[in-house]
């Protein structure tokens, strides 16, 4: 009776024992694919504990799968704010840097990777700048020269969010600046050239008008032609001056090229002489030289233009008893030069890079004199452009100049 009732109180608590055991087993089990890499697969428990395994495993996958989502959804708003062309920078406290785009990096001239934690106004110190950071007024940007990037000009937005953070947005408008510029003086260029004539023609008309009839204040037949003719060249220059205002907008604005044809330079180059030689009115020695391709494809009225305003530029630019060439000549690797030099007055070197902006002019007061627009380069650039030509320009004060419009072989025609 003893040893049964020894055995009956040993096994339930070998029993126990042995659930002990299995049970810290399953745990040290748990623990290891806990601390195993994901996706380990699951261990083989039975019972209680697999159904425990395979509710964990499920957890798991679960929240692997959430992160993986929110992965892919943090890199695809990472890549579609570094695709904008805008710059975005996220500042947190201290005005550190917490995050930019590309973009950013590359209007503020900062390091995407070293700059990252350090605040901005230790990197950006423009008075301007750090003022805006302090005080930012709703809705209204910066402009701002960035010292960083010399020649820029940025427009800066910036907007607070969340608990201490702000966001900056920087836009490149350099571009949109010198438009703005080159619209502005355009505008104060033209009406500057038209202004003078204008006074002239209305002062003419005026005396012409007070003159008219018998009395005191009638104006002699001689003196009433001479006014009339002044006042005749004044709308001459006026009309010189929107003709090529309307052909100038034509080529900045894209218009469409002229339909594609063979153009005789015989004949084209011809005209160009006999216009110049009754510009000049014998005061230059005038030459053509032609021994340049027949044919050229393109645009006769635009190549027309184009060789005309550097033929005339000479003449007036060259004084009296100078003389004037005109070379058309082929070019060893199969294009062809359209070149006119003259024994005119010459340019200074810093002024030739300049020469084809439109009403630059070396000397304005000479150019008016001659009848000039301040146009007709501008014209020339663009128009060798849309046939693939260049213009190159040589010359030194007293000793003459000379303008090449160089024309590839693609242009040549057979």
């Amino acid at each position: 009776m003893i040893e049964v009732g020894w055995a009956l109180g040993v096994v339930p608590g070998l029993v126990l024992l042995l659930l002990g055991l299995r049970g810290h087993i399953q745990l040290l089990r748990l623990i290891r694919w806990a601390e195993a890499p994901l996706g380990t697969p699951v261990p083989d428990a039975g019972g209680f504990w697999g159904d425990a395994f395979a509710a964990l495993h499920k957890r798991s996958r679960a929240a692997a799968d959430s992160r993986r989502q929110l992965q892919e959804e943090l890199d695809r708003l990472e890549a579609l704010t570094q695709a904008l062309p805008e710059g975005v920078v996220i500042l947190g406290a201290g005005q550190a840097i917490e995050w930019l785009n590309s973009q950013a990096a590359a209007d503020l001239g900062l390091d995407a990777a070293r700059d990252l934690g350090a605040p901005v106004t230790n990197l950006m110190r423009e008075p301007e700048f750090v003022l805006y950071l302090e005080n930012p007024p709703h809705g209204v940007p910066l402009l701002l020269r960035c010292l960083r990037t010399p020649g820029r000009m940025l427009q800066i937005v910036s907007t607070p969010f969340g608990a201490g953070h702000t966001l900056l947005l920087t836009r490149d408008i350099t571009q949109l600046e010198k438009l703005e510029t080159m619209r502005r003086d355009f505008v104060a260029n033209v009406s500057h050239e038209l202004k003078t004539p204008l006074t002239v023609v209305a002062g003419f008309i005026e005396t012409l008008k007070d003159g008219i009839g018998p009395g005191v204040g009638e104006i002699p037949a001689g003196d009433a032609a001479h006014y009339l003719a002044l006042a005749g060249e004044q709308a001459g220059r006026m009309q010189r001056l929107i003709d090529d205002l309307l052909t100038l907008s034509a080529l900045e604005t894209g218009a469409p090229p002229p339909a594609e044809e063979r153009v005789d330079m015989r004949a084209l180059l011809a005209e160009v002489r006999e216009e110049v030689v009754s510009l000049s009115a014998g005061r230059h020695d005038i030459r053509l030289e032609d021994s340049g391709p027949a044919w050229l494809s393109g645009g006769a009225p635009e190549l027309r233009s184009a060789c005309g305003n550097l033929a005339t530029n000479a003449v007036r630019y060259t004084p009296p008893g100078g003389s004037i060439l005109l070379a058309w000549h082929a070019l060893p690797h199969g294009g062809a030069e359209y070149a006119v030099i003259d024994t005119g007055l010459g340019i200074e070197s810093q002024h030739i890079p300049r020469l084809t902006e439109r009403f630059y002019r070396v000397d304005r007061g000479r150019s008016r004199e001659s009848g000039g627009t301040g146009l007709g380069l501008a014209i020339v650039k663009h128009v060798l452009e849309r046939h693939q030509a260049r213009l190159a320009i040589e010359s030194q004060p007293g000793r003459g100049s000379t303008f090449r419009a160089i024309f590839p072989a693609s242009r040549v025609a057979a």
